[in-house]
């Protein structure tokens, strides 16, 4: 009867150990991981606020990419801020002619019943800081899980070029100063795995106050939506 019970304590130990060993092993894990280190965006680009005559013809893309650092802020790691860094090209086809006379940047909505135009667009290249606030159903050994992320992008605008083709002759312009060197504005990513789905919502015009047509600020900003990735 003695051994017996031996036996039993024995066994009782031994479960607890495991136990214990099993519970420090999940709370290491917890402790230590971190979610979605690095992002990939493809977006369709559209404007908002266009004035009278102004339209966007053909697709309009964006592309990003960067690394956001992760910090969890309870235990189990499922609400986080994220703070990164990031690269953002970023174009846009539409019907307002840029170009030059006498050193200065004209704009003017293109009339399609006079000209033939083969391309027409602007584009936008960003350094970009994103902060976000995360909201998370993952655990350690779970990379499949739904996610909703709202944030903030600021962005700062280091080139722009344009580019201008139609029958009566080629327009290119590059770093003009009408755009907006500083554009910020809301993102959300959500979804579950290796689908999101992204949008951004310019809080600032694209243009400065000097980029006028007919006389009348350009206000437009950008909204962007389509496919966000996360990589650990």
């Amino acid at each position: 009867m003695k051994n017996i019970i031996l036996v039993v304590l024995f066994v009782l130990s031994f479960i607890g150990f495991s136990q214990n060993t099993n519970d420090k092993e999940k709370s290491d894990l917890y402790k230590n991981y971190r979610e979605d280190q690095f992002y990939i965006s493809v977006t369709y680009n559209l404007l908002n606020q266009k004035p009278n005559g102004v339209s966007q013809s053909g697709f309009s893309t964006g592309f990003h990419f960067g690394f956001i650092r992760d910090m969890p802020i309870n235990q189990r790691r499922t609400v986080a801020l994220g703070i990164g860094l990031g690269l953002s090209t970023n174009s846009y086809n539409q019907n307002i002619a840029i170009t030059e006379i006498d050193n200065q940047v004209v704009f003017n909505v293109i009339d399609e019943s006079e000209i033939n135009v083969s391309k027409n667009k602007f584009t936008t290249y960003l350094l970009e800081v994103p902060f976000e606030f995360r909201f998370r159903k993952s655990t350690p050994t779970n990379h499949n899980f739904l996610r909703i992320y709202p944030g903030f992008k600021l962005g700062y605008l280091f080139y722009n070029s344009t580019k201008f083709k139609s029958d009566q002759g080629d327009t290119k312009l590059s770093n003009i100063g009408n755009f907006n060197r500083l554009q910020y504005g809301l993102t959300l990513s959500a979804g579950y795995g290796t689908w999101n789905i992204h949008a951004y919502y310019g809080l600032n015009p694209i243009f400065e106050d000097s980029a006028k047509l007919d006389g009348n600020v350009l206000n437009m900003n950008s909204f962007k939506i389509g496919l966000m990735f996360y990589i650990l």
